[in-house]
């Protein structure tokens, strides 16, 4: 790890050159995360035009397959460009990563579908998604770490707090560009072809980004490294071969990024998954209550940044972590409240019970969309999951076929895996609502927000977003000065796209598989509120304080 020393906060505010390093590195990160994000948000779109010959079910799970893919390898684009900046150094690294990113970006706007060109669509497609997920390995830490070395002392939680806004603006700005692309050409021609315009306006931006970038020098600590001749021969093998560095490296993920990772995702990613496919808000409202969410709260990663310099990164993001796990579930409660109070009142009032013969049910947990139910048990459970209805299993003798009881009212079942009229009209009549209820909260312009239930969840969403701020403001410049400056981009980048790619990026749907295997609109949140209570307890008794470590040590 770095070396503590007595170094002297500098006073005064930020100079022209470290804003523009700052400037220079945020606007190239905010293009990447616009870039990655468009594809998730499109997933629906994308599926229906690059894997059209498959059902519509089927379809869906290999576009959300590859918008995973691109979280998967993001630890292999850390390692192999970590190691690249390790050795050659950041300013080139992340001119490379960009470009990577934007080109790959660009290229899917030009595609053609499945319906033109087959197989080779989607096999391209899904190539493109592993470049981006590649380069967004590489990006982060690369930004990271170059703001880090040009921050003078005490304030490199303030410094590289400005990166930490990256991601919520990228996501922001591509929810933006998209719905201001589908208001102009409307739905239908949005579907049809519409969809490529927020893809292919990106070039420009990456235009931007590398003609910024290209003005940039090289990190003084890292060049000062390389004038004297300290850098790492072979970073890899320092950084995860040497037990005391990998240790940090296993302390840095467990103890900080992992907690970090799964509260980011809950408050950004899983709310909006919560909003559309639990609470069956519309995704238009959907969207428009997380960006007035994100909006209200992206100030604060700077706050808690700055605040990490003067009381250190440990306290602020272990309790975000901690907070986050203790109030996820009366949070998400009031939002069911809010957003679709018919539905929770029925969840309280009504008991819906799938009745069948213990054999016969199997385990419903499928995070990758990947298996087929065929037994009516399990067909009846996925489909009660599915329409967000609360139910509970009861035993019933060997051999008996399936049965759905409503209030204690049998119900005839048929084995249908997509719909089942009988049992829909049952739970409505007892209460659950209708698709498209009046009480179901809905915007009808962006600024459609003083109504008190809207109010009410932008402010409980808002409140999510501050949990990310906590533990997302101060984890970089903790990261970077965890690790000495010869191996620093290598073991920084692995355990952060390790804890936000894998721990983070698979919580939606593994939450949702939770959900639907218990029946239960609530248990997803068990992910997040165990993994973030785990990094409380790691990182109370292992990980060290590090605001006034010296990184300019090798």
């Amino acid at each position: 790890m770095s070396t503590y020393a007595a170094t002297p906060v500098r006073s005064g505010g930020m100079t022209k050159d470290e804003r523009f390093v700052i400037v220079a590195s945020s606007l190239g990160t905010v293009f990447e995360w616009y870039d990655f994000y468009l594809y998730g948000s499109l997933a629906a779109i994308i599926g229906a035009q690059f894997f059209s010959a498959y059902p519509p079910a089927t379809r869906d799970i290999f576009a959300l397959l590859a918008f995973a893919a691109g979280f998967l390898v993001r630890p292999f684009g850390a390692i192999v460009f970590g190691r690249v900046g390790d050795l050659v150094g950041r300013k080139y690294t992340f001119l490379v990563t960009i470009l990577i990113m934007g080109l790959s970006t660009f290229i899917v706007g030009l595609l053609p579908n499945a319906a033109t060109i087959g197989i080779a669509a989607p096999i391209i497609l899904i190539g493109l998604r592993l470049l981006q997920g590649l380069a967004l390995g590489g990006e982060y830490g690369g930004a990271a770490t170059y703001v880090a070395e040009h921050a003078p002392p005490g304030k490199r939680g303030y410094y590289t707090s400005f990166i930490q806004t990256t991601a919520t603006l990228g996501l922001f700005l591509s929810l933006l560009v998209i719905l201001a692309t589908r208001t102009i050409l409307g739905e239908p021609e949005f579907a049809a072809w519409g969809w490529r315009i927020p893809f292919l306006v990106s070039v420009a931006l990456l235009g931007v980004s590398v003609w910024i970038r290209l003005r940039l020098n090289e990190s003084p600590v890292f060049q000062k490294m390389k004038e004297e001749g300290k850098s790492s021969k072979a970073p890899l093998t320092e950084a995860f071969a040497n037990w005391g560095n990998a240790k940090i490296v296993l302390i840095a993920l467990l103890g900080g990024v992992m907690g970090q990772g799964v509260v980011w995702y809950t408050g950004q990613f899983y709310a909006l998954f919560f909003l559309q496919s639990i609470l069956k808000v519309d995704g238009y409202t959907s969207n428009l209550l997380i960006a007035w969410s994100l909006l209200l709260g992206t100030v604060f990663f700077i706050f808690f940044g700055w605040l990490s310099d003067k009381i250190g990164r440990k306290p602020i993001i272990l309790a975000g972590c901690a907070i986050a796990a203790l109030s996820f579930f009366p949070i998400f409660k009031a939002i069911t409240t809010n957003a679709n109070p018919a539905l929770e009142k029925a969840i309280e009032t009504v008991k819906v019970e799938v009745v069948a013969d213990p054999a016969q049910c199997g385990d419903l947990f499928n995070p990758v969309g990947t298996r087929v139910f065929t037994a009516p048990c399990d067909t009846a459970r996925a489909y009660l999951s599915q329409s967000s209805v609360k139910y509970t299993t009861a035993k019933a003798p060997a051999g008996s076929p399936v049965k759905v009881t409503v209030n204690g009212t049998d119900v005839p079942y048929t084995d249908a895996k997509t719909s089942n009229p009988a049992v829909l009209a049952a739970i409505q009549a007892a209460g659950y609502p209708k698709a498209g209820n009046p009480d179901i909260i809905k915007m009808s312009n962006p600024f459609d927000i003083f109504k008190a239930r809207t109010a009410a969840v932008i402010g409980l969403l808002f409140i999510l977003v501050l949990f990310v701020t906590m533990v997302y403001g101060p984890i970089a410049a903790m990261l970077v000065e965890l690790f000495p400056t010869r191996i620093r981009y290598t073991s920084m980048s692995l355990p952060y796209h390790i804890g936000n790619g894998w721990f983070g990026g698979l919580l939606p749907a593994t939450a949702f598989a939770i959900v639907a295997s218990t029946g239960d609109i609530y248990a997803g949140l068990w992910y997040p509120i165990i993994f973030a209570s785990i990094t409380v307890v790691i990182g109370l008794i292992f990980l060290p304080e590090t605001k006034d470590v010296d990184i300019s040590s090798t």
